[in-house]
C-alpha cells in the first residue's frame, strides 16, 4: 500500500470527497453491495444510502467484495428509499434515478454541474429503480447499450456513473 500510495482508512475519513452521495434501494446481492462501496472507495464518494432490504456492514458477504471499504466510506441506512431522498433533497442534492424511463438523459449527454451535489439512485437488481422514487427524482440517467440485453448488473451501472461524476468533480488523487 505504502509503495502505491495509497491513504489510510482515517486518510480517506479526513479527505475531500465528491458532492456525490450513491443510493442503494433494494439491492439484494451482498457482493453488488460491497463492490459499491470498493468502487465508492476508489472515487471519494461523500456517502453510500442503504435503503430496504440492501443489507448493511458489517457482514462478511459484503466484505468479500469490499475488502475493507465499508470501513472508510460512511454509509447510512434507511428504511426506504422515499425517506433518502426527501433527506437528501433537504441538504441540497439534486436526485438523478439511473434508470430507462421514457424521457431519459443519455449518460454522456448529462452535463454535471460542478457547484451542484448529486444523489444517484441505484436499484433492485431485477425491478429497478421504483416508480415512487423515478416520480421523486429530478431526473433520469440512462447509459446507453448497443447489444442485446438491455441491463447491466447494478455494481457496473454503479461503477460507469461514478465515473463520469469522478472525471468532472476530482482532478487527481
Amino acid at each position: 500500500m505504502i509503495e502505491l500510495q495509497r491513504i489510510s482508512c482515517e486518510e480517506f475519513k479526513a479527505a475531500e470527497k465528491m458532492p456525490l452521495v450513491v443510493v442503494l434501494d433494494d439491492v439484494r446481492s451482498m457482493n453488488n453491495i460491497g463492490s459499491v462501496f470498493r468502487t465508492s472507495d476508489a472515487f471519494l464518494v461523500h456517502h453510500i444510502c442503504l435503503c430496504g432490504i440492501t443489507a448493511t456492514p458489517p457482514h462478511t458477504d459484503i466484505h468479500k467484495t469490499a475488502l475493507g471499504a465499508e470501513d472508510s466510506v460512511d454509509w447510512v441506512h434507511y428504511d426506504d428509499v422515499c425517506e433518502a431522498i426527501v433527506d437528501l433533497r433537504s441538504r441540497g442534492y439534486t436526485i438523478c434515478a439511473i434508470e430507462q424511463v421514457q424521457g431519459s438523459i443519455s449518460l454522456p449527454d448529462f452535463q454535471i454541474e460542478g457547484d451542484k451535489k448529486y444523489a444517484i439512485i441505484l436499484g433492485n437488481e431485477v425491478k429497478g429503480v421504483k416508480q415512487e422514487a423515478v416520480d421523486m427524482s429530478d431526473c433520469c440517467i440512462e447509459i446507453p447499450q448497443c447489444g442485446t440485453k438491455h441491463s447491466l448488473n447494478v455494481s457496473i451501472s454503479a461503477g460507469l456513473v461514478m465515473w463520469e461524476f469522478f472525471k468532472t468533480f476530482t482532478k487527481s488523487c
